[in-house]
């Protein structure tokens, strides 16, 4: 019956049927995805709107406490959308217009949620309460003496330390890591060339402890390189502690699931190849690869090195982030996906 409805409503829309009927299409896929334990399908209609909420791209997602998903889009009539977990509509806002909305983060305090906002046009990183409320907000800092003008920085995403401090990744101007304390005080430059982080490198991820139960809580940093086609894990000074290539793919998030890790990959080579759809990797505690969602099985070679991987199902188009739910499920926000809303992926 939910099908039904929501087709009908997607073919009353007009011009609306467009992203309604793409997004309805898409998000009723039967096709299992993934392999060995990390296998999954897509949730019929789960999340799909009307026209009196729409979206561009779908850039970031968090989780709130209460378990409803937050998803950030550039669509200025509603930045921000919070789902139920059944992906009915709970909430939507625009306090101030983010035309350039990019990367989203959930800070949690005992008492208090709060969203950090990155903005690709207005080069700011804007801290918000869930409902909106403006709380602070960061531009280029006068002092870094490395750019020659403030639309040179261009912030992707945040990082947030345990210490209430972060850093912001300016993956689309010079690939710099900036530091701030847990008052909002600038503190330092790390990355950027100088410190051998390349050009399209930044562009998201978390900061990180080893997840399994005997390690350490030593915080790294993980961060998703992009066109690089790779994962870099630095520690809080900056210092490069490992590389994990993930060839064929292009990350652009990654988050925690459970022991395991859950990435996002544009495209297949993007830029190389634009019109590629994407996939998701899951990866184990030592960053191997043991599932490609909507994507060839991953395969190592003699010499350890993981195989360039590719997407083998038209389920996905540009997934930008992934979000891990306590349940298994995932949700998956899409970039130039022709206007479709978030997916839902159940766990088989």
């Amino acid at each position: 019956m939910r099908r039904r409805s929501l087709l009908k409503a997607a073919l009353m829309g007009g011009v609306w049927y467009g992203a309604v009927g793409r997004a309805f299409a898409q998000a009723s896929s039967p096709e299992v995805l993934g392999q060995g334990d990390f296998k999954y399908r897509v949730v019929p209609g789960w999340g799909v709107l009307d026209e009196k909420t729409p979206v561009n791209d779908c850039h970031g997602l968090a989780r709130t406490a209460e378990g409803h998903t937050v998803l950030l889009t550039n669509h200025v009539a509603n930045n921000v959308i919070i789902y139920d977990d059944r992906g009915r509509l709970l909430d939507k806002w625009t306090k101030r217009k983010f035309p350039g909305a990019h990367g989203l983060s959930l800070v949690r305090k005992p008492k208090s949620e709060s969203l950090f906002i990155t903005d690709l046009n207005l080069h700011t990183v804007t801290k918000l309460s869930l409902a909106g409320e403006m709380l602070g907000e960061w531009r280029l800092p006068a002092s870094t003496g490395k750019y020659a003008k403030e639309t040179d920085y261009r912030p992707s995403w945040t990082l947030h330390r345990a210490d209430g401090g972060f850093y912001v990744l300016d993956g689309y101007g010079k690939d710099y890591i900036l530091d701030y304390a847990a008052d909002g005080s600038f503190k330092r430059l790390l990355g950027g060339p100088e410190g051998g982080i390349v050009h399209w490198g930044p562009h998201g991820g978390m900061i990180d402890t080893d997840p399994r139960p005997e390690a350490d809580s030593a915080e790294t940093m993980l961060i998703a390189m992009s066109d690089q086609q790779h994962l870099l894990r630095l520690d809080l000074d900056g210092k490069k502690l490992g590389r994990t290539d993930l060839p064929g793919g292009n990350p652009r998030q990654i988050r925690r699931l459970g022991q395991h890790y859950v990435v996002a990959h544009l495209a297949d080579n993007w830029p190389k190849d634009r019109n590629s759809r994407g996939f998701l990797s899951i990866l184990d505690p030592d960053l191997r690869v043991v599932s490609n969602v909507g994507g060839s099985a991953p395969v190592y070679g003699t010499d350890g090195k993981l195989q360039p991987m590719k997407h083998t199902s038209e389920v996905f188009l540009h997934p930008h982030d992934a979000l891990a739910n306590p349940d298994g499920s995932l949700v998956v926000a899409q970039f130039a996906s022709s206007r479709t809303y978030p997916l839902k992926l159940e766990r088989i």
